[in-house]
């Protein structure tokens, strides 16, 4: 009579979709690493803000193709910049064998942001959620003191007291930030509770010197929470020519991933910027643009200008450029 009950229990469990088996992944930090259920972590990633054609709004609604095209290039791990309230996005991430870093911004009209401390809502809705790799808090606010009264300490301690709050709600997950190239003293000392330290770093083509500059200043794991490079010369430039260039993009991003996975006991990984062109950045929402500006971008190769709708591995589209072929072939032997 028990067994029967048991069984009669499970076959109603399975069709129902209230019931669920939850995946248990243990994400923890050892040492200088990011160890996933005990095993190290190479964040072998891509950042990713799907915005289409004509529009200025992130949607997924090409996320199945998109996941596709990132599971050819060996792609584990994507980093978003503001927190996606929809289950079924995170399912389908989960589904593909994708980890996600969930980012957090501190003033988006109280929408999940760290100012209003709604933040910590979506935390505690989707703590459990197995897609999850860790929290990530801002996106380089160290190149804006102006949005925190003229002074960053004020950024630093919110977001060091945000950090906090999180581990008080949520012992699983480690908390980052993403931070504009190399930490400085003030924002490591004001900052104790960030596990790990995103950094957005382009020093053309070639990160390798942050790697040794953090291992002499911090213990903690560290990742490039953005590299690369766009595919577009505003001037023609060390044998590459004006105008639309894949192949600068191409050979750059190889440089720049062999960089980073010969430094992978300082470093776990990369999230590469981007995965897709973004039209919504420079001009026209719907024509590719060359154009735009970002903080301490001189440093972009091989032209030292960001062409901001220029950095997707793919088009918009999704028509595969040469740089998706390098991260391919470098994604898919890195461990």
């Amino acid at each position: 009579m028990k067994i029967k009950q048991l069984v009669i229990i499970w076959i109603v469990c399975l069709g129902t979709s209230s019931c669920v088996v939850e995946k248990k992944n243990t994400i923890q930090i050892n040492g200088r690493k990011i160890e996933l259920n005990g095993s190290p972590y190479l964040i072998k990633g891509v950042c990713y803000h799907p915005v289409p054609k004509g529009s200025g709004k992130r949607s997924f609604e090409n996320l199945s193709e998109d996941l596709s095209l990132m599971n050819e290039a060996g792609v584990n791990t994507i980093r978003l910049y503001a927190p996606v309230d929809d289950g079924a996005v995170l399912d389908k991430i989960d589904k593909a064998g994708v980890k996600v870093i969930i980012g957090f911004g501190y003033n988006q009209d109280g929408y999940f942001d760290i100012r209003s401390g709604s933040f910590i809502s979506y935390i505690n809705k989707y703590k459990t959620h197995p897609a999850v790799l860790f929290w990530e808090l801002g996106n380089e606010y160290n190149y804006h003191p102006e949005w925190f009264d003229g002074d960053i300490r004020n950024w630093y301690v919110a977001l060091n007291n945000a950090a906090a709050l999180i581990k008080e709600n949520d012992n699983s997950h480690p908390v980052a930030t993403a931070h504009g190239e190399l930490p400085d003293s003030l924002a490591r000392t004001l900052c104790p509770e960030i596990d790990i330290w995103g950094m957005n770093v382009y020093r053309w083509d070639n990160p390798e010197s942050i790697f040794s500059q953090w291992e002499a200043l911090s213990e903690n794991p560290m990742y490039l929470s953005e590299a690369g490079a766009d595919s577009y010369m505003t001037i023609a430039k060390m044998g590459y020519m004006q105008g639309p260039n894949e192949r600068a993009q191409a050979d750059a991003t190889k440089n720049i991933l062999d960089a980073t996975f010969s430094n992978k006991e300082i470093c776990s990984g990369v999230t590469l910027f981007a995965f897709v062109d973004e039209f919504w950045k420079a001009g026209n929402i719907n024509t590719q643009d060359p154009g735009g500006w970002a903080p301490n971008s001189s440093g972009v190769p091989y032209d030292g200008a960001p062409n901001e709708e220029y950095w997707g591995i793919v088009t918009i589209e999704r028509q595969k450029k040469l740089a998706f072929e390098v991260v391919k072939e470098k994604y898919l032997i890195a461990e």
